[in-house]
């Protein structure tokens, strides 16, 4: 999809704010003598920007407006290394709220519903963003947070909350806890907004099936705003983004070259009015395609499809490479398996091994789906793993994310 007059010169807004402050990227685009775009060409010479570009940049490099105008900071969880720190000004907080309100919008989310936010609040920016965003829109909020199983279901049930807004991980626990104290008709949901992490289609089902409510995915990631840039409608045909403030390609991981509209890539992302720390080209590592055809549901913004996977995902196992999306791919085959599924990858013996553990009911011969699953695995993807079936509710459950791939290689001696 390339880029409109309009997003050009939004673009070099952002170039003349990021130069003139000598902030981390700005630097960076004046070394590589680039102050300003004219065109589609021009503006696949500007460089991309990359996580690591950000954590260089710690605590406040990124900053671009002055920092009397500065009103908050973000920041990743800095698990796997130096945290990102993201300042924002009133407007951003301000457009991000407004972002956020219409990912509701687009849900049929109205102000007459009230709405339970069990993300984390804090420096993570999801608690706080779906709560700007319901307060923009005008509905109740129920500002939960994370945790406490039995009074999140206290309150969903006393204040009949008609919107659960979580992970899938934590969206599961609650249906199945819901589901195994027989209280389903006590709850009032209609609608679930979920986002943080990529969640397979069996677990999409579950969490339908197991609350009766309609599920909507809804993308973001912390450098980029947080949780709301993009939502799928009620015609779940790919996720609309807000093109009015972000500029969207689709690259090559390995070329970094564009690719055509349709075909899968890695995500880039362009902001196109942030002011407290705007990011130019930043290179997101999630796997998906834009959508070229207009959506049934008669909106003009264009559309994600559903998040693959990332380019950082890939487990090289034997000589082969393999994503996890692959393996959820054969497990959705099997009908007798639940949707928790966990992979641990170890190097025993002067070889890799991997485990897939499962999940299914007790009525299942064990030993007989392990071994079905261990052919289809060796057929399709050319190397043979351990299978482990065990009875549904054994593999551990998050209020978070869920760590469904655990590398022990690098743990090993």
């Amino acid at each position: 999809m390339k880029i409109t007059e309009k997003q050009l010169e939004q673009v070099n807004s952002r170039i003349k704010a990021l130069v003139s402050a000598g902030s981390f990227y700005g630097k960076k685009l004046k070394d590589a003598g680039i102050t300003e775009v004219h065109s589609y060409e021009d503006f696949l010479k500007l460089p991309f920007s990359e996580k690591k570009d950000l954590r260089d940049a710690y605590p406040l490099g990124l900053m671009t407006a002055p920092e009397e105008k500065i009103v908050r900071i973000h920041s990743s969880s800095g698990t796997t290394g130096t945290p990102v720190i993201i300042p924002y000004t009133a407007k951003d907080v301000d457009d991000w709220a407004t972002m956020f309100a219409r990912c509701y919008e687009f849900a049929g989310i109205t102000n007459k519903d009230r709405i339970q936010i069990t993300p984390g609040y804090g420096l993570w920016t999801a608690g706080i963003g779906f709560q700007a965003g319901a307060e923009k829109l005008g509905a109740m909020v129920v500002p939960m947070g994370p945790g406490n199983t039995e009074k999140q279901i206290e309150m969903m049930i006393s204040l009949e909350t008609t919107v659960l807004c979580a992970t899938s991980s934590y969206a599961l626990l609650l249906a199945e806890e819901i589901q195994k104290r027989g209280i389903r008709d006590k709850i009032k949901l209609k609608k679930g907004v979920i986002g943080s992490e990529r969640w397979s289609q069996k677990m999409r089902d579950r969490i339908h099936n197991e609350l009766g409510i309609e599920l909507y995915d809804i993308y973001g990631l912390t450098e980029i705003y947080g949780p709301g840039i993009g939502i799928n409608c009620t015609k779940e045909a790919g996720m609309h983004y807000w093109d009015d403030f972000l500029y969207l390609e689709i690259i090559d991981p390995k070329t970094g070259e564009p690719v055509p509209d349709g075909e899968m890539g890695e995500i880039v992302i362009t902001t196109l009015v942030k002011e407290g720390a705007p990011l130019i080209r930043y290179r997101t590592h999630d796997l998906s395609r834009i959508i070229p055809e207009k959506c049934s549901c008669g909106s003009s913004f264009p559309r994600l499809d559903r998040i693959m996977g990332r380019t950082d995902d890939m487990m090289k196992i034997k000589g082969v490479n393999v994503f996890p999306s692959q393996i959820e791919e054969i497990l959705q085959t099997f009908p007798e398996i639940s949707s928790e599924y966990q992979i641990r990858i170890s190097h025993l013996d002067g070889k890799d091994t991997m485990r897939i553990y499962v999940e299914t009911t007790g009525d299942i011969d064990f030993d007989d789906l392990s071994k079905r699953l261990t052919e289809k695995v060796k057929s399709h993807i050319g190397f043979t793993p351990i299978v482990k079936a065990v009875e549904v509710g054994v593999l551990p459950r998050s209020m978070k994310k869920t760590a469904r791939v655990i590398d022990e290689r690098y743990n090993e001696d």
